[in-house]
């Protein structure tokens, strides 16, 4: 059975490269996109996705936001923050959010190898 990934993004190029990149990389996952954070609590709570790649700046609700959010809604998905802003992110702010990973932006190997760690079978 594949494994599902909601990227949330609000830039359609970035969403576009972070999925082809993926579904190049990974065996055996589906894709959805969202496009902030307030679509990204929306589409989690019907897809239930096995992961959740998503943004920190975004219009309407941020990453943060939406993890804090998502964490009551969906407990059991992982969350990883995939921002050009890495370094911006305070660790406590992560913490409290109970993301599962902080990944840069440039740094699409360090993701998919997050990725991987996180739908390998238990």
């Amino acid at each position: 059975m594949p494994n599902t990934i909601l990227i949330v993004d609000d830039s359609v190029a970035v969403r576009r490269l972070t999925r082809s990149y993926l579904e190049r990389h990974c065996d055996s996952i589906i894709c959805n996109e969202a496009s902030d954070g307030l679509e990204a609590i929306f589409q989690a709570e019907e897809l239930v996705p096995d992961l959740i790649v998503m943004d920190l700046s975004m219009p309407r609700m941020n990453g943060l936001e939406a993890a804090r959010i998502l964490r009551s809604k969906t407990p059991r998905i992982p969350i990883v923050l995939f921002s050009m802003h890495e370094n911006a992110i305070k660790r406590c702010d992560a913490d409290l959010a109970d993301v599962t990973a902080v990944v840069s932006k440039d740094k699409l190997e360090v993701l998919l190898a997050e990725v991987r760690t996180i739908l390998k079978p238990r």
